[in-house]
């Protein structure tokens, strides 16, 4: 298997990986439908996807540097992670919409640690001279990608199958899976890392040309908000049944495991920067092709495959970057930062917003929006490069 050409202490990643995003697959891809079923309006199933992002404008970064302050990496990948299972019980309570607000935001807080701790424990697993080699990092995630690719292509017959009222049980099963994912991760403490004359997280962040990096992160996935909380509603609006749903789903993750397979072959023959433009011109055509096509198979089709480059090889270039400007010390709240003004901020903006557009016009509108937004984020990106080679 691919990761078995990764160092023995990366393999362990590999199983945390596939197991969160498993997880996150089945709620990304199923929780706008189980909303649904409780007979919550779209502006309000909106409203509750935004709270994942809420959580993320702060809650990374506190579990960021709470392990750079530390080095415990993978006990607080524990705790975060028990946290999330204990919390996912509430929802076999889900009596009213306020309870299920109250029981996402405190699963979301905990779940706000995994991939800003666990991402920074494997890149520092996978730095050589200073820079992560991309290639052994692709053959680590890529096994998230085969649990986020099994998880929703599965759990779409089941809950065709079973009813969707059966989505928390199934949420309950992945956060045991991934705890017991985590409890398999070596011991590692790394030394305290407190060196005052070296700059901050916050300082690095106000250099520009990593503040118009984190701007094009943000627009880019502010424009995919409108696949993560309006996919599979558009899909469902339009009379494809959930296990389609599932396997259209299938189809974009499938390109993105051949991406992190393959890409150790191609990726260097870019900028990381020039990788982001790329990045975010495939996401215009991405959404353009959804709102123009969605009663075409074919052609939805031929849009997930380009999951490959609009969130693969951006992510990928992200990782990269990160490092580069983030290192040693910095690790968990530059990854966090990444989460943050990537995820959080965005994903507010987008769910909000994208709800209240597609209940005055349609979900059509939202990916109309969103590939708008996907050609300001490529000219943001371009900029970033433009000054990356001045200060080269």
């Amino acid at each position: 298997m691919p990761v078995a050409t990764a160092a023995p202490g990366v393999r362990p990643f590999a199983l945390v990986s596939l197991a969160y995003f498993a997880f996150a697959g089945l709620f990304g891809t199923y929780a706008p439908l189980w909303y649904q079923s409780l007979g919550y309006t779209t502006l309000a199933i909106g409203t509750l996807t935004s709270v994942q992002s809420a959580t993320r404008i702060f809650a990374p970064y506190a579990w960021g540097w709470w392990a750079d302050h530390t080095g415990r990496r993978e006990a607080l990948l524990r705790l975060a992670v028990g946290g999330s299972l204990a919390a996912s019980l509430g929802f076999f309570a889900a009596a009213s919409y306020a309870w299920v607000a109250v029981v996402c935001t405190v699963l979301f807080l905990c779940t706000a640690g995994v991939i800003p701790i666990s991402e920074a424990a494997l890149a520092h697993r996978v730095t050589v001279e200073g820079r992560v080699d991309i290639a052994r990092y692709g053959r680590v995630r890529l096994w998230g990608s085969l649990g986020f690719i099994g998880a929703v292509a599965a759990s779409g017959f089941v809950l065709q199958a079973a009813g969707v009222g059966h989505f928390p049980l199934l949420c309950t099963a992945l956060l045991a899976m991934l705890l017991v994912a985590v409890f398999r991760l070596p011991a590692h403490r790394e030394a305290g890392q407190a060196n005052a004359s070296a700059p901050g997280a916050l300082a690095v962040l106000r250099e520009p040309v990593v503040a118009w990096f984190f701007a094009g992160v943000f627009l880019t996935v502010l424009a995919h908000t409108a696949l993560y909380a309006f996919y599979s509603l558009d899909l469902a609006s339009l009379g494809y049944g959930k296990g389609a749903i599932g396997l259209l789903w299938a189809v974009g993750v499938l390109a993105e495991v051949g991406w992190f397979m393959f890409q150790g072959r191609w990726v260097h023959r870019l900028s990381m920067h020039t990788w982001l433009g790329v990045a975010a011109l495939a996401s215009a055509v991405r959404f353009a092709l959804i709102a123009a096509f969605a009663g075409s198979g074919v052609l939805l089709v031929g849009a997930q495959l380009l999951h490959a480059l609009s969130f693969a090889a951006q992510h990928s270039a992200c990782i990269a970057l990160i490092a580069r400007y983030f290192p040693g010390r910095l690790r968990g709240r530059g990854q966090a930062l990444y989460t943050v003004l990537g995820y959080g901020v965005s994903g507010v903006v987008g769910g909000v917003a994208g709800g209240a557009l597609s209940e005055a016009f349609g979900f059509a509108a939202v990916f109309w929006a969103a590939s708008l937004v996907s050609i300001a984020a490529a000219l943001v990106c371009w900029r970033a490069r433009g000054l990356e080679r001045r200060a080269s």
